[in-house]
């Protein structure tokens, strides 16, 4: 961990860079082709919808001794076994300790009351421990429709809130392609792995955004304060957008890390152990958007902001200053100013090449300049030949007279 803090310090001051915004192709490459999987993926396998979107019909059994996931494959395994055409594609979860849920697509009553015998058979309950709800298909594109409203209120939000903060409309338009990664990513694992759709998903969903959303907002945050020191730190907007990046990598993984513990937990234990499809839902909608949100806000959103700012005047000018000040820079000039706290002695000979120049320790323990261009002090050129007294060397020096005697003739010496 010591070392993990030290190149978070070094990341921070600029002694170290990854170079987020030069390699943007490559990151988009690799979102590109994730994409892709994610649309053939939901082309081709489709989104499993649960009930509450299509319609079904729902049955409830309450036991009394408690319900085991031996009983629970047992009841799948019995209601399949009807025979009946929309009950071969049922699921069966727990709810709670004690309660068990059967959901099939819509059937007719007869089909529905040879299902709910057959429940009551394999688990061994009495007709007063069943309940049955259907679930139409009205209803279910209602909520649909809902979530989608829900959804598009969010993002509207999110514009409005990222333009007001920062007054830079290419700032919510960035953060809407990456919250737009996100979704479209999280929705094809969902029809990758064939998990079921409910409105715990929708939920995960938005909370992810919203995760998404904080943690681009940080970097961006970041990028403005970086943004007003480009002149005194003679640095062009992608320089500046690039150290942000850097400054916040290591709060945004250890951010993450944090999150996706206990999703993890909540995706092994309680959806793949337990068996709770609610969890499920939940969990892995949170654990994928989490995971994409903090690869979007570093590789995507920054970097396309920079792109969308390159042709700005400001920008333009920036650079243009910067390219002019590395071309004309004095590479011998750069002399550190004395301090009392200054090394003294002769330069650590392991850190010095015996080929090249010798830099100043000074230079080199606070961080002045590259080994190319500085810090190695000012070097004085060969003399072309000797020295000879100049046509000034006889004439008289002048003195400072005093107030009483300024503009007054002088008498010639004897």
């Amino acid at each position: 961990m010591g070392a993990f803090a030290r190149f978070g310090n070094d990341l921070y001051a600029g002694r170290r860079s990854i170079d987020f915004v030069g390699r943007k192709w490559l990151w988009y490459g690799i979102s590109g082709v994730l994409i892709l999987l994610a649309v053939v993926s939901m082309s081709i396998r489709g989104l499993d919808l649960g009930i509450e979107f299509t319609g079904g019909t729902s049955f409830r059994v309450q036991a009394s001794s408690g319900i085991s996931q031996t009983e629970v494959d047992d009841v799948r395994s019995a209601v399949v076994g009807t025979g009946i055409e929309a009950a071969q594609g049922a699921t069966v979860t727990t709810a709670g300790s004690d309660g068990l849920v059967v959901q099939t697509e819509p059937m007719s009553a007869d089909d529905a009351a040879t299902v709910a015998d057959v429940i009551l058979k394999t688990t061994g309950e009495d007709q007063d421990a069943l309940t049955q709800s259907d679930i139409g298909a009205s209803w279910g594109a209602q909520v649909a429709e809902r979530a989608l409203i829900g959804l598009a209120v969010f993002l509207v939000l999110v514009v409005l809130f990222i333009w007001a903060y920062f007054r830079e409309f290419k700032m919510s338009l960035a953060a809407l392609v990456a919250l737009a990664h996100d979704v479209v990513l999280t929705i094809g694992i969902y029809a990758l792995v064939g998990f079921t759709v409910t409105p715990a998903t929708v939920t995960g969903v938005l909370t992810i955004l919203a995760f998404s959303l904080y943690d681009t907002v940080v970097v961006f945050d970041k990028v403005k304060e970086n943004a007003k020191l480009m002149r005194r730190r003679h640095q062009t907007y992608g320089e500046a957008a690039n150290l942000a990046v850097n400054q916040t990598l290591v709060r945004s993984i250890n951010t993450s890390v944090v999150a996706l513990l206990p999703i993890a937990s909540i995706l092994l234990i309680g959806a793949l152990t337990l068996g709770a499809s609610t969890l499920q839902d939940l969990a892995l909608a949170l654990f994928v958007g989490t995971a994409a949100g903090t690869y979007s806000s570093i590789f995507i959103a920054t970097p396309l902001l920079v792109q969308m700012k390159s042709r700005e005047k400001d920008v333009l000018e920036a650079e243009k200053r910067a390219r002019s000040r590395r071309k004309n820079v004095d590479r011998y000039a750069a002399v550190p100013t004395y301090r009392d706290d200054m090394p003294v002695g002769e330069p650590d000979e392991d850190l010095v090449d015996e080929d090249e120049a010798v830099a100043p320790a000074a230079s080199r323990a606070y961080g002045r300049g590259s080994a190319d261009a500085m810090g190695r002090g000012r070097t004085a050129p060969a003399a072309h030949g000797p020295m000879d007294s100049g046509s000034a060397a006889g004439r008289q020096q002048p003195t400072r007279q005093p107030r009483s005697k300024r503009g007054k003739p002088q008498k010639p010496q004897q």
